[in-house]
């Protein structure tokens, strides 16, 4: 296959249609690490709004188990992305995240930005690291894919286009993004976490937490009180990661896919998994409610 192979064919399919099979390619063959280190660090954005991040630290699954936290999301993600949202497989992991979101006390809009989080971060993340850019076609496929999964979780009001995703949210961010010590104390086991995926073992985690934090925007920074790193410091993380890029354009087409379970990073299952299993399974929410909670639609999707 030719270096644009891939994209040749994404742009072949329907992205209203085929939104899947466009994502399938973009997740497990074109983009795969770029993706993946995309979610990793929109993990941290949702962290920053403090009814999301107080609600994470006081589950305690993103301080004390947050490698299985970790490992069982992306998994879940996996299976949906891998067999499709109407396959057996994909409606259990669908139902698997709907099951444990339903038991906690979350609110539509923090459900919204989460997904516009999943939506907006790989698009920004590829446009200023990626070998090469997005097509339209890709982003609105893209775009499609989580609007489906978001319809399957009884989120309300999903925003219709990228553009629409994007501003709700930089709005939502510019609007939330508080300090919060319960949120600090995610980010913080999050990033010790992210020193222990190889290669980064390799290299001191006081080097990767800091190549880490000149990655973040200064707003997402200061929500964590994190310090802002220096522009020296920024611009020597930035060109390491588009060095990376020019170095990817030459590299030959994956050919077999790159799924999540094939990943070093995901090392809780062993001897394998079964998606119905992955998770928690609290009976009511264990945490204090505040807020009115979103009440899947699709549970049985």
């Amino acid at each position: 296959m030719k270096r644009f192979d891939l994209r040749h064919r994404t742009d072949q399919l329907d992205p209203e249609t085929q939104h899947e099979e466009i994502c399938r390619i973009l997740g497990t063959q074109e983009f795969p690490w770029d993706i993946t280190q995309a979610l990793s660090f929109a993990l941290f954005r949702t962290y920053a709004v403090p009814s999301i991040g107080r609600l994470l630290f006081e589950t305690g699954e993103f301080t004390g188990r947050v490698q299985k936290r970790y490992d069982d999301t992306a998994l879940i993600l996996d299976t949906v992305l891998e067999h499709g949202m109407d396959s057996g497989r994909g409606r259990a992991g669908i139902r698997r995240m709907n099951q444990m979101h339903g038991s906690y006390d979350i609110s539509n809009d923090d459900m919204r930005y989460v997904l516009s989080t999943f939506v907006v971060t790989p698009v920004r993340w590829i446009d200023d690291f990626g070998w090469r850019k997005l097509t339209r076609n890709e982003i609105v496929a893209s775009t499609n894919y989580y609007r489906a999964l978001g319809s399957h979780m009884g989120i309300k009001q999903i925003p219709e286009t990228f553009e629409a995703f994007e501003k709700f949210l930089d709005d939502y961010e510019r609007e939330h993004f508080l300090f919060d010590e319960g949120a600090r104390a995610v980010a913080d086991s999050t990033l010790d976490l992210l020193c222990t995926f190889p290669p980064n073992n390799f290299a001191p985690a006081a080097l990767i937490k800091r190549f880490s934090r000149a990655i973040m925007d200064d707003a997402l920074l200061d929500a964590f009180a994190y310090p802002r790193p220096s522009p020296l410091v920024r611009r020597l993380a930035r060109g390491a990661l588009k060095a990376r890029a020019r170095l990817i354009r030459f590299y030959p087409v994956r050919t077999v896919p790159k799924f999540a379970r094939d990943l070093p990073n995901i090392r809780s299952y062993p001897a394998g998994y079964e998606v119905e299993k992955l998770g928690t399974f609290p009976r009511t929410c264990p945490v204090k409610h505040t807020t009115g909670t979103v009440a899947p639609e699709n549970t049985s999707s």
